[in-house]
């Protein structure tokens, strides 16, 4: 678990970082910097969405995980939970904006093959070098990230945690099934989702992106499912 305490805090120390920034950037240069970030955010969300080899899977988790999360009410949950930490801690910040942080964050720094084989493999052979070399990109990503979203990106050091933790944990029993596939397909899925936040921040749409987490965990279900199918035909 040392890969993923190193982890979790640098998305500590450079969320901090970055809120320090955002507090000295203007209203008039904030509104240009988040495009900026979109556009970028829009690029890792394409590159990535590049990785899938099946289109069916893609479409069918997407549909599947957007009805589940819809029914669910993921995203207003995740908003009154925000809202909830507000006035726990009586601060004066737009809950919409801890919240877009939060679920921003959470899947940049969660989707993709380094979270999935650097947790694997720190949970068979205790090897920790894949987190510790994520850790240091997200040291960056998450001060560039706190000064244009805010303490939402603080906030997300706890679901990278909990998700690289339990991956950990659970390595000897999902490792099997994670082969170098069905990470891809994740990846294309998580990043289908990126995009989606992509034109949220440059101001395209505003899609309640958290209702669409539930496609990431469909996809691997999706996968061995067709699989299965195929096998029989």
């Amino acid at each position: 678990m040392i890969g993923v305490l190193i982890n979790s805090v640098a998305i500590i120390v450079g969320s901090l970082i970055g809120l320090i920034f955002k507090n000295k950037i203007s209203e008039r240069i904030n509104k240009p910097v988040m495009i900026g970030l979109g556009v970028c955010i829009l690029y890792i969300g394409i590159r990535g969405s590049l990785d899938g080899e099946n289109v069916l899977i893609a479409i069918t988790s997407i549909v599947l995980g957007v009805i589940v999360g819809t029914i669910l009410k993921i995203d207003d949950s995740l908003n009154k939970f925000t809202k909830k930490i507000e006035e726990k801690f009586k601060k004066e910040v737009e809950t919409e904006s801890l919240s877009e942080g939060l679920v921003t964050a959470t899947l940049l720094f969660c989707v993709g093959a380094m979270t999935v084989t650097g947790s694997i493999q720190a949970g068979l052979s205790n090897d920790n070098s894949i987190l510790i070399t994520k850790a240091a990109i997200d040291l960056v990503s998450s001060i560039m990230l706190a000064a244009s979203l805010g303490k939402g990106v603080l906030l997300s050091s706890v679901s990278v945690f909990i998700v690289e933790g339990l991956l950990v944990l659970l390595a000897s029993i999902i490792a099997p099934y994670m082969n170098d596939i069905v990470i891809k397909e994740i990846t294309c899925v998580g990043s289908l989702l990126i995009i989606l936040i992509g034109t949220n921040l440059i101001g395209i749409t505003k899609v309640k992106v958290a209702d669409f987490l539930p496609a990431i965990i469909f996809t691997p279900i999706i996968y061995y499912l067709s699989s299965f199918i195929v096998r029989l035909l």
